[in-house]
């Protein structure tokens, strides 16, 4: 992805998460020279990926295949093997009209996924098999707002603005957005974007950026810059 066509996502993308009166948090708002000024007060941000991350999964087709993301909080993993800590995360996303999040699983994170507002949120569901495929035969049980729901294995579960689903670890799931763009909010166990995702399909989870202009804002993946 060029860093010019990045910086354009974020800055619509923020306004489109401050329309519906979502207030993100103050580091969402600094310049990179600001994170110079104060990165060494940033450690937690760094460790937990805390932040703007826009992804196309490689795939160079953002608006085809993509997930506009900003991580809010994040817990530490080594808290769940004790279980107590920091065992939780937060994220608010964007799902484009017809914007793929292509199918995936987590071998450790239970999250609930909620349409915040826009259109209808779509989601297409499976078991893996155990073996990382999909299971074709065996449907899924979900909890929608708390209600169980069970579900043919490959059906769509739509979600309108207000609904939520809880996805339990190793459901396979893809989702996009159905009559405009979504806002969907997300609470779950600890996130680590970086082991515990599974995609069906070998794909990348950040992108590849050409360096065509000056950052906007930061994304998680360009942390690594103020760290060296």
């Amino acid at each position: 992805m060029k860093r010019s066509e990045i910086n354009e996502i974020v800055r619509q993308g923020q306004a489109f998460i401050e329309s519906f009166g979502y207030a993100l948090p103050p580091f969402a708002h600094w310049s990179e020279p600001d994170w110079a000024e104060r990165k060494d007060a940033c450690g937690e941000i760094f460790r937990a990926g805390l932040g703007w991350d826009i992804t196309d999964y490689g795939l160079g087709d953002y608006d085809r295949t993509g997930l506009f993301l900003f991580t809010v909080r994040n817990g530490h993993r080594e808290d769940l093997s004790v279980g107590r800590g920091m065992l939780y995360a937060e994220k608010i996303m964007i799902s484009k009209k017809d914007q793929l999040a292509p199918m995936h699983y987590h071998e450790s994170k239970a999250e609930d996924i909620i349409n915040r507002g826009g259109g209808d949120l779509a989601i297409k569901l499976y078991h893996s098999d155990g073996h990382g495929a999909l299971d074709r035969e065996r449907e899924v049980t979900v909890y929608t707002d708390g209600i169980e729901r069970r579900v043919a294995a490959g059906d769509i579960v739509r979600l309108k603005p207000g609904e939520s689903i809880t996805l339990l670890p190793r459901v396979y799931h893809a989702f996009w957005g159905e009559g405009a763009d979504v806002l969907i909010g997300e609470v779950s166990t600890v996130n680590d974007d970086h082991t515990d995702n599974y995609f069906l399909n070998p794909i990348g989870r950040f992108p590849d950026i050409d360096e065509d202009e000056a950052r906007y804002r930061l994304l998680v993946g360009d942390y690594g810059q103020l760290t060296e």
